[in-house]
């Protein structure tokens, strides 16, 4: 496990394991949905990961946006790579809305559409529906 995956709660914020990759519930969700993508690997250059890891973010996008669309119906996905603080290739992804979404009678709000992401004003959302986004996101993954 790279710092990285550590940071963002690996292994109890996660969604999906894949050979060379991780989805992560975000901490902050920023909107409903916000995974964190985290290769595996300790490079920290995109350029520097392996050629088999990147034969795998194909698969790995496809089955996120896939579940993604099934557990909330999204409008547009946006993908970040920072990697200013954590070190390690990853992406914040971003499910975007047009309007808000209520989830586990929360409401929430994607409050730069339809501009970039807002990342200081995430939606404030307790431990308990947070564990319960991580919970739908998992059924619907395998499903």
């Amino acid at each position: 496990m790279n710092a990285t995956m550590q940071k963002f709660g690996f292994p109890d914020t996660c969604v999906k394991e894949f050979h060379h990759w991780v989805v992560v519930l975000r901490p902050q969700q920023v909107t409903l949905g916000s995974l964190v993508l985290i290769c595996r690997e300790d490079a920290t250059a995109f350029s520097r990961i392996s050629s088999e890891a990147f034969g795998e973010l194909p698969n790995v996008l496809r089955e996120m946006e896939t579940s993604l669309s099934r557990a909330f119906a999204y409008n547009k996905i946006n993908y970040l790579m920072l990697m200013m603080v954590d070190p390690e290739v990853h992406f914040h992804v971003f499910p975007r809305y047009d309007t808000p979404r209520t989830f586990a009678q929360q409401q929430f709000l994607d409050q730069g559409w339809p501009g970039p992401p807002i990342l200081k004003n995430p939606n404030e959302i307790p431990p308990k529906v947070r564990h319960e986004i991580l919970s739908h996101l998992q059924k619907l993954w395998s499903a």
